[in-house]
């Protein structure tokens, strides 16, 4: 290694791991109800207008899936046994899984209650290999909780993120230096982490089906066509995450949205489409105890021009009713459009928790997906 003047040392390769609970909202209530065990489950409202939260492995094979409407699920596998969510048992579980992770490493960014990423490149532990710190924290968390957790281990977020996919669900896969950037060039973009369909739609138009094709483009052309989200975007098409872990995530607003398969002309579909990511938003209010005064409507055309409509009420929004009506007043003017809308997306800000002042440093996990 140089050390002469006008030389610094290489930095050390970081080593990341990002664990993942397997179908965790459904796999707690097959725990706690021997019943439900090898059967098709799924977490949420069986009514009419109800949503999927969450899915057993058993009803993910006939194509169930979170922010699935109920009566879509229930098409799809007549069998399915609907659960209500019971989020303050869900919320003690992850804290449980918390408080294991902090034995290994204060460096902890929750994403949701059943992800997260450590940073475990100098850990409490003074272990050296990362892969043996994830196999511990999967033992741990199986003897604690009776629950089953996957993992990814890299060099850096975006990488641990695609490798705790690999091998789902107990397992875990690692994606070094040398194996991470042929990996990202053979995988297909609109599997990235941080490539939602809108996205990666716009990639395919521009020719741009995997990641090989993703590296041929240079910064420019991905900055012009994908504004800031260009550097990322050139960065992990080489495996390259220079983002750190960060704890305490401060996150200021709540929001979802989806790009549909067929575009939307009239105010009725629209709505429909709106309602689970409504009930996305709620289900994250719900868990971590918050509530927002801004409702937003986020409404994208074919053509990908976009507006966004808001309302703040004087007080926060006190059920997921209250949200999708504010929505639908939002929606209605929308109506009769000149164009057809391919993408909605609501968003709840001016957060506070419940039943206190707001707050604009709220420090808790990102919603589940």
């Amino acid at each position: 290694m140089n050390t002469e003047p006008g030389h610094t040392a290489p930095e050390r390769v970081r080593k990341i791991i990002h664990v993942d609970m397997d179908a965790f909202y459904a796999s707690v209530e097959q725990r706690d109800n021997p019943e439900l065990r090898g059967k098709p489950v799924a977490v949420g409202g069986a009514e009419a207008r109800g949503v999927v939260a969450a899915a057993s492995y058993e009803a993910r094979t006939y194509g169930v899936h979170s922010a699935m409407p109920s009566v879509t699920a229930k098409r799809k596998c007549p069998d399915l046994i609907f659960v209500k969510p019971r989020f303050d048992v869900y919320k003690s579980v992850s804290g449980q899984i918390r408080e294991i992770f902090a034995e290994y490493t204060p460096l902890i960014e929750p994403l949701s209650l059943d992800e997260a990423y450590l940073d475990v490149t100098e850990n409490l532990m003074g272990m050296e290999i990362a892969t043996e710190i994830a196999l511990e924290i999967r033992a741990k968390i199986k003897a604690a909780t009776g629950l089953n957790a996957s993992a990814g281990i890299s060099y850096n977020k975006f990488l641990a993120k695609m490798a705790s996919d690999l091998n789902k669900p107990n397992g875990q896969a690692v994606l070094t230096p040398r194996v991470g950037p042929r990996f990202v060039e053979t995988l297909p973009v609109k599997k990235f982490h941080g490539v939602g369909p809108a996205t990666a739609e716009k990639m395919h138009r521009l020719g741009i089906q995997t990641g090989a094709d993703l590296k041929e483009r240079d910064l420019q052309f991905l900055i012009n066509h994908f504004g800031k989200s260009g550097p990322y975007f050139y960065g992990i098409a080489r495996g390259i995450d220079e983002r750190r872990v960060k704890p305490d995530r401060v996150r200021k607003s709540i929001g979802a949205e989806d790009t549909f398969a067929e575009d939307i002309h009239s105010f009725e579909p629209a709505l429909e489409g709106l309602r689970p990511l409504v009930a996305k938003v709620w289900r994250y209010c719900q868990t971590h105890n918050i509530r927002g005064k801004t409702v937003t409507l986020k409404v994208k055309y074919s053509d990908f021009n976009q507006i966004t409509r808001a309302k703040t009420a004087d007080k926060p929004a006190a059920s997921e009713t209250e949200i999708e009506d504010i929505i639908a007043l939002l929606l209605r003017p929308v109506f009769p459009a000149q164009k057809s809308i391919r993408l909605l997306g609501v968003t709840l800000s001016s957060l506070e928790q419940a039943g206190e002042g707001p707050t604009d440093d709220l420090q808790f996990a990102l919603p589940l997906a």
